[in-house]
């Protein structure tokens, strides 16, 4: 792969992937595609590197994805309106970017015969109750669907994950704010569970799916997961912080617990160890509606009630990992 093209690439994601890959050989040019430019002016001055390319476009435009995706060997499809309430009061707007955008990366990939494509995709997109968790899940469909087309010479496929700890719009800055500003910490359910995963996780299930992906696969990692409550605790810990829990409730569109797998999902995967790759039912194959099935049983789904469950020590390390938690500790002095 020398030519490598991030939709939605000056997100969390894209700034991680920069940072892995521009010091190693992998990609000889890796460009950036956005709508946003004061994202990727910001970005250029933190990577002043030959090997980025910074490209303004919108994937719900189809002429400027058709246009940056010559030449691309490899498509790391990020772009998506993520944010769960914002989708509930605008759903019209995530079906344009997570659907029909979607739709519009898949078709210019094919066309311009890229070697894969790789969806990012959410734990949300399972049995989903929200808006933004319905269009991830119609992307996965696209992509299965893209994934069946026998005379295209791309492999479609898609990683799917939790929160990334730490990522924009995730629950940890919002909780580090409440607690730099004295306020009390506000969690919806302290018994709400979520699946923990870093960056790195997510770009090394993303490397997996780079090397190792077939036509319609979706690879999950098994990531443990931990009550919000238990988030909460750790950050107070880690800040010597006054700050009290206040409990606010479950708001409209948000789970319980996720789910990442589903038992129907897991009867016809691979068990990777620390991976599951799903292989999902692709093209116009009929016979997989209606003649044949998955005598494979799986009895439950995995999902983050019964996920390995993490304790506020354990949380603690993790966060600390993380370079958003060690920049915040150290400008506190």
């Amino acid at each position: 792969m020398s030519r490598l093209l991030i939709t939605g690439g000056t997100g969390s994601f894209g700034t991680a992937v920069l940072e892995r890959f521009l010091g190693n050989s992998k990609f000889g040019e890796i460009v950036i595609f956005s709508r946003d430019e004061k994202k990727q002016h910001d970005m250029r001055q933190n990577f002043p590197s030959a090997k980025v390319k910074f490209v303004i476009g919108d994937t719900r435009d189809r002429d400027s994805v058709t246009k940056v995706m010559e030449g691309v060997d490899a498509v790391f499809h990020a772009a998506a309106l993520k944010h769960v309430p914002t989708g509930e009061f605008f759903p019209l707007e995530l079906v344009k970017t997570n659907i029909l955008g979607t739709e519009n990366v898949f078709s210019a990939a094919k066309q311009a015969k890229v070697k894969k494509v790789i969806l990012l995709s959410t734990d949300k997109a399972v049995y989903p109750i929200n808006t933004m968790g319905m269009t991830k899940a119609i992307a996965e469909k696209l992509m299965a669907v893209y994934s069946g087309d026998k005379h295209s010479t791309t492999i479609f496929s898609a990683v799917r994950y939790g929160n990334v700890m730490a990522s924009r719009g995730s629950v940890i800055p919002l909780f580090v704010e409440q607690i730099k500003k004295g306020k009390d910490i506000t969690i919806t359910n302290p018994e709400m569970t979520r699946f923990m995963l870093s960056l790195d996780d997510a770009l090394d299930l993303v490397e997996l799916a780079l090397l190792k992906a077939e036509a319609g696969n979706i690879f999950i990692k098994k990531a443990p997961a931990a009550t919000i409550d238990t988030v909460a605790e750790s950050l107070i810990g880690i800040f010597k912080s006054k700050s009290k829990i206040k409990i606010i409730g479950t708001r409209k569109g948000e789970k319980i617990h996720e789910t990442l797998a589903s038992s129907v999902e897991l009867a016809d995967s691979d068990d990777l160890g620390d991976f599951f790759k799903v292989r999902t039912v692709f093209g116009l194959d009929y016979e997989k509606y209606f003649t044949k099935g998955v005598t494979k049983k799986i009895s439950e789904d995995f999902s983050s009630d019964k996920a390995p469950r993490l304790s506020v020590q354990e949380v603690t390390k993790m966060l600390l990992r993380l370079p958003y938690i060690q920049n915040e500790l150290e400008s506190r002095g």
